[in-house]
């Protein structure tokens, strides 16, 4: 199997400099109470995750985390209050698990879940996408990109980065691009949302669409990698954030992002070109889709005159979504395309289906025909990538 989205914990080193060059607005790593080495941004007093806890699903072989790795479904996430999951955030960087840290080591992690590549996407930074100042943003993708390169240098063919691009700044986004395609970048990751000021249908942004369809490289929008938006003021006396909800709804994000890829004409103008919808799951496309459709139909004039057919229909010709127990999807890929499905195991974070992911790809795939769980979990990902 190939995982389609797969992730790196990016090390302290990847972050040097930029304190010293923009001040607070920068992130640093430092210690939190008794969790050592986490993501710091002092401007917006934004904190991240302990290492061990972004790469916890690492920690499923032996010990206290260890799970059954004869299970058929995803093993449950780990609790933050569990005991050892409070130990190990006060380990930082020196307890995570070597086939995070090491890309030698992270080979055998991967032959451990039936799985020949990963394509890799970041951990600490998808809070640096978020951050107001875009130099900062800039410079820090600049740093993961040189360090990400060299980690998967050790296996390129099994280890397929995703370098960040920052859209920021449109000449700089285009930069970035043109310096990963001259490195080998067999895919980048832009932010699943845009930057507030400049949606992506901005002409801006075309130069960038056009060199990334020239060189076949898809473009992936990951959860997470949401650009800096103003949020509005918390009104006194609200109630708090539903995190439950917010995960469950969180296919919102991609959908206005996608709706307005179709919708106002990129895909239209650029047929060649891919984008990877990634960690969003897919069981909910085909109604999605069936919508986006009937508001075309409703409101004809509020699309781009370049669309010329049903907005559904560019799904099948320009995106491809990952999918990780998602039974829902693999029942309806036939709405939705076989081929735009790429299957993931989301390695080493909570939701991952490490180290067991033979065992739920089984169950995934229950009375599936072989040569369509063949292009889920295999094919569709070696010829996106060009593996």
């Amino acid at each position: 199997m190939i995982s389609a989205d797969s992730h790196v914990v990016e090390p302290p080193e990847v972050l040097a400099g930029l304190a010293e060059r923009f001040g607070d607005d920068a992130p640093r790593i430092v210690d939190r109470g008794d969790q050592r080495q986490v993501l710091h941004v002092p401007a917006t007093n934004t904190w991240g995750l302990p290492p061990a806890r972004m790469g916890i699903a690492g920690y499923r072989l032996d010990g206290p985390l260890a799970v059954d790795r004869s299970l058929r479904a995803k093993p449950d996430p780990e609790d933050p209050a569990d005991p050892a999951v409070v130990e190990l955030s006060r380990g930082g960087y020196g307890v995570l698990h070597p086939g995070i840290a090491d890309p030698a080591a992270r080979l055998a992690d991967q032959d451990l879940d039936g799985v020949q590549a990963e394509v890799l996407y970041p951990s600490l930074f998808f809070t640096v996408f978020g951050l107001p100042n875009p130099d900062v943003v800039v410079a820090a993708f600049a740093n993961y990109n040189a360090w990400l390169h060299q980690y998967c240098s050790a296996a390129p063919d099994r280890l397929v980065g995703a370098p960040l691009i920052p859209l920021h700044h449109p000449a700089a986004g285009l930069a970035a691009l043109e310096a990963a395609i001259d490195a080998g970048a067999r895919t980048a990751c832009i932010p699943c949302r845009a930057p507030a000021w400049r949606p992506y249908r901005d002409p801006a942004y075309e130069p960038i669409w056009s060199l990334a369809e020239e060189a076949g490289v898809p473009l992936a929008m990951h959860i997470g990698t949401v650009a800096f938006a103003p949020r509005p003021p918390r009104v006194e006396g609200a109630p708090p954030r539903d995190p439950v909800a917010t995960y469950a709804g969180a296919a919102s994000v991609i959908q206005a992002t996608v709706s307005e890829l179709i919708c106002q004409g990129v895909a239209a103008r650029h047929p060649g070109l891919r984008f990877v919808v990634s960690e969003f799951n897919a069981g909910w496309l085909p109604n999605w889709l069936e919508r986006l459709d009937q508001g075309w139909m409703r409101d004809p004039r509020a699309v781009d005159p370049a669309v010329t057919r049903p907005p559904s229909t560019y799904w099948a010709t320009n995106f491809l979504a990952t999918i990780e127990d998602d039974r829902s999807a693999v029942l309806c890929r036939e709405l939705i395309g076989t081929d735009t499905l790429l299957w993931a195991n989301d390695y080493p974070h909570r939701d991952s289906t490490w180290p067991c992911s033979a065992g739920v790809v089984d169950a995934l795939m229950a009375g599936v025909p072989d040569a369509d769980r063949q292009r889920i979990t295999h094919d569709n990902a070696a010829a996106l990538y060009r593996l």
